[in-house]
C-alpha cells in the first residue's frame, strides 16, 4: 500500500506545530469525487446550546469539548469567550481559510502564509429586542474580509482563488443570502 500524497503548506504548519500531519491530498481528492458523485447530498449539522449563567453559553457539537460563547462586560457578560456575533465572524473566517487551503492543495499551490482579518458592522441598540426596537436592520449590515495570503503563484491567481472560495464557502453564502429559519418551542 502506497503512502498518501500530501502537500505541505508552510503557513499551516508553524514551527511550534511541526510534526502534525498536513492535509492529505488523496483524502481531499476522495472528498471531491464523493461530492461530484452525489451533488445533491445534504448533511445536517447539529449544536446543542446550554445556558450556564448570565450570558455565558456552552455549545456542544459532535463529541467535542464545549465551545463557549459569552458577552463582553459592555454587554453585561463575563468576557470569558467571543460573543455570538464575534463567533459568527470566526466561523466565516475559518470557512474561508479552509476553502483557500483546500483549493490551494487541489491546484498544487503552496501557501507560505495565510491570515484573514474580518470586521462586521451591526447596530446593537435594540439590545436583543429589549431596547430601541425602531425600524432598523438587525444583524450585520456590512462585513469586510481582508485576506493576506502569500503563495507560490502570481497575485492574480491568489485573487481568483479568493473569489472562487467566497463563491463556494458555506458560511460566506449563509451570510450573503437569506436562509430559511424556524424557531419553535419544544
Amino acid at each position: 500500500m502506497s503512502e498518501p500524497v500530501t502537500a505541505v503548506t508552510g503557513c499551516l504548519i508553524p514551527d511550534e506545530f511541526k510534526g502534525l500531519d498536513p492535509i492529505d491530498k488523496s483524502g481531499l481528492e476522495a472528498l471531491i469525487a464523493a461530492g461530484k458523485a452525489n451533488p445533491k447530498m445534504i448533511k445536517t449539522l447539529k449544536c446543542k446550546t446550554v445556558a450556564e449563567g448570565r450570558f455565558r453559553h456552552a455549545n456542544y457539537i459532535r463529541d467535542l469539548p464545549a465551545y463557549i460563547v459569552d458577552e463582553p462586560p459592555g454587554l453585561l457578560g463575563d468576557d470569558t469567550a467571543p460573543n455570538p456575533s464575534e463567533a459568527s465572524l470566526a466561523a466565516l473566517g475559518s470557512c474561508v481559510a479552509v476553502g483557500l487551503h483546500a483549493n490551494a492543495i487541489a491546484r498544487g499551490i503552496k501557501i507560505q502564509s495565510l491570515e484573514i482579518a474580518l470586521e462586521g458592522d451591526l447596530n446593537i441598540t435594540a439590545v436583543w429586542g429589549t431596547g430601541d426596537v425602531s425600524d432598523k436592520p438587525v444583524g450585520f449590515t456590512d462585513v469586510r474580509i481582508k485576506v493576506d495570503m502569500k503563495a507560490d503563484c502570481p497575485d492574480a491567481e491568489v485573487e481568483e482563488l479568493i473569489a472562487h472560495v467566497c463563491n463556494w464557502s458555506p458560511v460566506f453564502n449563509t451570510f450573503k443570502r437569506p436562509v430559511n429559519m424556524v424557531a419553535e418551542r419544544v
